[in-house]
């Protein structure tokens, strides 16, 4: 295989990647859940007071973007934390907050 036919091919599996990751994004609310949790872990209640969305709203959200694996869980007691999974989402929801928030 050519070096051409190569690099179209990692750049396939990265755009599904991507495309995978913009995805679980396109949701108003889960953006921004992603958004305060690109500062740091939260719980569900602190996401409900600062999204102003109900409970089990933000706990769907939650237990989507966990299952397509954009955020980890860390449990506290009674407590689940909920956090960005891979440094590179944080980096797009970061560079997205410059673009578009500033």
């Amino acid at each position: 295989m050519g070096e051409r036919m190569m690099k179209t091919e990692m750049m396939k599996g990265q755009c599904l990647e991507v495309s995978s990751i913009l995805k679980s994004m396109a949701h108003p609310q889960r953006l921004m859940i992603l958004c305060y949790l690109a500062d740091s872990e939260k719980t569900v209640s602190e996401l409900v007071q600062l999204c102003n969305v109900s409970q089990s709203q933000v706990s769907q959200f939650l237990n989507r973007m966990h299952r397509e694996k954009l955020l980890q869980v860390r449990k506290d007691g009674q407590f689940s934390y909920y956090s960005i999974a891979e440094k590179k989402v944080t980096k797009l929801i970061l560079s997205m907050q410059k673009i578009f928030c500033e």
